[in-house]
C-alpha cells in the first residue's frame, strides 16, 4: 500500500465511513480466536481482529475469566489501530457500560439485588453492585442494620456500621446516573415493602405485645409479628422520667397500644394501657397539704418532687425560699427528702405545684389572705399564677 492509499484509507477510518468501522469508544462484539495469560485476540465480523492485553484484560467482573476459542464477547475500543495494525480492546469499559445499562433496569424494575460492603463512613456504607461502586445511606438501613446509639454519639454509629463491611445485603437501586457516577441503593424500601401486608393486618387502637429491641435517649423499639414500633419516652409512662432505660430493658416483654400508623412507621404507648393516675389525684392530694417528696432531680428553674411513684410535683425555683435563689443545689440535691405544700393541681395538664417556702403557716396565711390572690383563685387561676397577679400588681404600684 502506497503512503497516499494508508493516508485514505486512515481518512476513512476517522470518517467512520469505511465498511461502517466502528469509533473509538463503541462496543463491539467478536468471537474469541486466541486466549492467554497476557492478551486475548478477537475476531470482529467483517471489520478484522482485535486485541485485549495488559489493564485492559483484567477485568474485576469474573465473566472474563477463562475464556476459550469461539466464545463471544464484548469489548470496547480504545484504539482503532494499534502499532501492529489491530483494534485496541478493553474489556473494563465494556464492561462498564453494560453494568450501568444493568443498573438502570434494576432502579427500573425495582428488582431486588445483592451487594456485598466494602467500606463505612459516618453517612453509611460503600457498596458494590454490578461491578460499580455505590453508596447506602444509614437513612436506607433497615432497623435490623440501623446503628440506634444513645445520644447520636457518631463515633459510636461509624464503629457498628464497620462492623457489617464484608457482609452482603439485598438492596433495591434507588438512584443510577452514570454521567456523575452516582448509585444510590436501599435496603430500607424492601423492608419496607414486606411490611406493608402485615401493617395492613394492623390499626390504630390495637394492643400488641413485643420485645424491646432497642433503647435511645428518645425512646423505645418494640419488636412484634415481624415488625417494629417506636414508644417515644412520654408514652412509656404517665410519670415523668429521664431516659426510657429508667423503666426498659432489651429483651424485656411489654404491651402497648398502636396509636398511630405512617406508611411503615409504627408508633405505639404503653401508657395507654394504665390508668391515669392523675385521674384521681385530687383524692390523694389538696391544695394545702403538707406532703413529703423525694427529690428526682435539680434543674435551675426548681426540684422535680416524687409524691409517690406515679405522681410527681415541681417545686418552682420561686417557692423553694423567701429569699432570691440563685442556685438550687445550696437547698437540696436528688435523693434527699423534703417537706412541701402543695399549691397547686391541674390534673388534665397532668401538673402539681409544690412550695417550700409555704410549709411556713404564716407563709401559708399570708398568701392566702391577700385579697387579689383570693381573686385570682376565685376567676380560677392555680395558686402560683394568682400570686403572680398579685406580685404584678404590687409592681405597678
Amino acid at each position: 500500500m502506497t503512503q497516499l492509499n494508508q493516508t485514505d484509507f486512515q481518512k476513512l477510518l476517522e470518517e467512520g465511513n469505511y465498511l461502517n468501522v466502528p469509533k473509538v469508544g463503541d462496543v463491539v462484539t467478536g468471537k474469541v480466536i486466541g486466549a492467554g495469560r497476557r492478551e486475548i485476540r478477537i475476531d470482529i465480523e467483517g471489520i478484522g481482529t482485535g486485541v485485549v492485553r495488559g489493564r485492559e484484560l483484567f477485568a474485576e467482573s469474573k465473566e472474563y475469566n477463562n475464556l476459550t476459542p469461539g466464545e463471544e464477547v464484548q469489548a470496547t475500543i480504545i484504539d482503532r489501530e494499534n502499532e501492529n495494525g489491530e483494534m485496541e480492546l478493553s474489556f473494563r469499559f465494556a464492561g462498564q457500560q453494560r453494568a450501568w445499562e444493568e443498573l438502570r433496569r434494576l432502579f427500573t424494575t425495582g428488582q431486588t439485588v445483592q451487594t456485598k460492603i466494602l467500606e463505612a463512613n459516618k453517612g453509611g456504607l460503600i457498596v458494590r453492585v454490578q461491578n460499580i461502586a455505590g453508596f447506602l445511606p444509614v437513612s436506607q438501613l433497615s432497623p435490623e442494620h440501623y446503628p440506634r446509639v444513645s445520644g447520636g454519639d457518631k463515633n459510636k454509629i461509624l464503629e457498628k456500621l464497620k462492623s457489617y463491611i464484608g457482609e452482603s445485603m439485598d438492596v433495591r437501586v434507588i438512584d443510577v446516573n452514570e454521567t456523575d457516577e452516582k448509585l444510590i441503593v436501599s435496603e430500607k424500601s424492601i423492608w419496607e415493602d414486606e411490611q406493608k401486608n402485615v401493617i395492613s393486618q394492623y390499626k390504630v387502637g390495637d394492643t400488641i405485645e413485643g420485645e424491646v429491641t432497642a433503647v435511645a435517649d428518645f425512646g423505645a423499639f418494640v419488636k412484634f409479628d415481624a415488625l417494629e414500633g417506636l414508644v417515644h419516652i412520654s408514652e412509656i409512662a404517665w410519670q415523668r422520667i429521664d431516659h426510657p432505660r429508667d423503666l426498659l430493658s432489651i429483651g424485656q416483654t411489654v404491651k402497648a397500644e398502636i396509636i398511630g400508623i405512617e406508611g411503615s412507621k409504627i408508633f405505639l404507648s404503653m401508657k395507654k394501657l394504665i390508668k391515669d393516675p392523675w385521674a384521681n389525684v385530687n383524692e390523694k392530694y389538696r391544695v394545702g397539704d403538707i406532703v413529703e417528696g423525694t427529690i428526682l432531680k435539680v434543674n435551675p428553674f426548681g426540684f422535680f418532687v416524687e409524691l409517690d411513684p406515679e405522681i410527681h410535683g415541681l417545686a418552682h425555683v420561686s417557692e423553694l425560699s423567701q429569699e432570691p435563689v440563685s442556685d438550687a443545689t445550696t437547698i437540696s440535691k436528688p435523693g434527699e427528702k423534703m417537706s412541701f405544700r402543695v399549691v397547686s393541681i391541674e390534673p388534665d395538664e397532668h401538673r402539681l405545684g409544690l412550695s417550700l417556702k409555704a410549709v411556713d403557716e404564716t407563709v401559708w396565711k399570708k398568701m392566702n389572705e391577700k385579697e387579689e390572690v383570693k381573686e385570682a383563685v376565685a376567676e380560677g387561676f392555680s395558686l402560683p399564677k394568682a400570686v403572680e397577679v398579685e406580685t404584678k400588681n404590687e409592681d405597678q404600684i
